[in-house]
């Protein structure tokens, strides 16, 4: 950086912010994303580098200030989100983490002796969206967008069974907060119905299996097999299934949802980010079954960990791990930087890897009569991309590998190279 002059610092910048404004409206508003998200990742990170180092060549229209991308395109009517719907910060190693935890008890002037909890869930790999309820009824759903202005479909979200036109309170509500000695929210906490208005965050999505079965359907309806259309990944299925003009084409596609956070709302039942998700989970609304609240960031780390080693066998495709502060007391001390809160971050898996288990092993017969040995995998998103199939390339890589069926292993992909097994993490095990 330090042999960067301030014009080819101020000509970076302004390519990467073309770049990534492209593969924004790819990504959120086209549904086609033509990189990883690891790539991705790569060019924010080198765009906040370089703007931490020129801070006065920094740009109106800075990937830092924006979220999502605009939807003036799109033929879905325009919804003003009455609450921005913000963004996440990254991180992707412990050491990030820890960083993050150490801005909080910064910013919080917090003594070491004290604990910052902190909850942490998987990151679905959907398309965010927000439900407004008014007196418990669902009013309107709306995409992200740019964060300010988003896509009305309520419709649409109307088709989906994880979303309720109604929510419905338990008999006997908890007492606020469900934490004792955690202070309550003022004038939020203690109140047992449903608030007036309710804003639900959370991702649409589509599971694994939905995802092969429908683009087998698409398949077989399609006249021309060759102009099928294919979804590359369930998150663009999901994505392209919930942006219709026709709400029947919705219908037919088997569409989830899961909550993970709140927008606008007249009233917080709980003190905490932990018992408020617990309260909309007990309204009818589902969320995370991997939500856990932790202490430590020592037991957030292994939370994360246990994630990553179940991610294949996921019903959904996930990203990293997310933490957020617990107290929502501190979270309103917190508050915001341009387009996330300083009370969460989102822990990212490393790029193009993920693991999953070999389930067979076949030999495939090439035109030249060459037989190679492929491994049949639990399907896995790598890269963006849905490996099922391995090439193992040949006996002796089996034997280095020390591969059987039923092991767990380790696929990696990079770029447009073929997937590959780069280790076998059960080696060990009598099998």
């Amino acid at each position: 950086m330090k042999t960067l002059s301030e014009a080819e610092a101020a000509n970076e910048l302004m390519r990467l912010a073309k770049q990534i404004a492209r593969h924004n409206k790819l990504y959120h508003a086209e549904d086609s994303p033509e990189i990883s998200d690891a790539d991705y990742d790569a060019l924010v990170r080198r765009n906040n580098t370089l703007e931490e180092a020129f801070p006065h060549l920094v740009r109106a229209d800075s990937p830092g200030r924006l979220i999502g991308a605009a939807v003036e395109a799109s033929p879905l009517a325009k919804v003003a989100h009455a609450v921005r719907m913000m963004s996440l910060d990254n991180a992707f190693a412990a050491e990030d983490v820890e960083e993050f935890v150490a801005r909080v008890r910064r910013f919080l002037n917090l003594g070491e002796g004290e604990a910052v909890a902190l909850t942490a869930e998987d990151k679905i790999d959907g398309l965010s969206c927000s439900l407004r309820y008014e007196k418990g009824v669902l009013v309107q759903a709306a995409t992200r967008g740019d964060g300010t202005v988003g896509e009305d479909v309520t419709a649409n979200v109307r088709t989906i069974a994880d979303i309720p036109e109604t929510l419905v309170a338990p008999a006997k509500a908890g007492a606020a907060g469900g934490n004792s000695g955690v202070p309550a929210v003022p004038a939020f906490a203690g109140t047992t119905d449903i608030p007036d208005v309710f804003e639900i965050r959370g991702e649409v999505y589509m599971a694994k299996a939905d995802f092969a079965q429908l683009n087998a359907r698409l398949l077989a309806e399609a006249d021309d097999p060759e102009k099928a259309r294919q979804f590359a990944n369930p998150r663009n299925a999901a994505a392209g299934s919930l942006r219709q003009k026709d709400a029947g084409i919705t219908a037919s596609r088997p569409l989830r949802f899961l909550a993970h956070g709140w927008g606008e709302v007249s009233g917080l039942p709980e003190a905490t980010q932990y018992a408020m998700m617990r309260r909309i989970e007990s309204w009818g609304i589902p969320v995370s079954p991997l939500l856990r609240r932790f202490d430590s960031v020592a037991e957030v780390l292994a939370h994360y960990a246990a994630i990553e080693a179940k991610r294949a066998e996921l019903p959904y495709d996930i990203d990293g791990v997310v933490y957020k502060v617990d107290r929502l007391d501190w979270q309103a001390r917190l508050g915001f930087v341009a387009k996330a809160p300083r009370w969460a971050i989102a822990h990212k898996f490393p790029a193009e890897r993920a693991q999953t288990t070999l389930e067979a092993i076949d030999i495939q017969v090439g035109r030249t009569g060459k037989l190679t040995p492929v491994g049949r995998l639990t399907p896995v998103t790598v890269g963006g991309v849905v490996v099922s199939n391995v090439t193992l390339h040949n006996r002796d890589e089996i034997a280095r590998l020390g591969v059987r069926p039923g092991d767990r292993v380790v696929v990696q992909r990079a770029g447009d190279v073929i997937p590959q097994v780069v280790d076998n993490l059960t080696r060990e095990e009598a099998r």
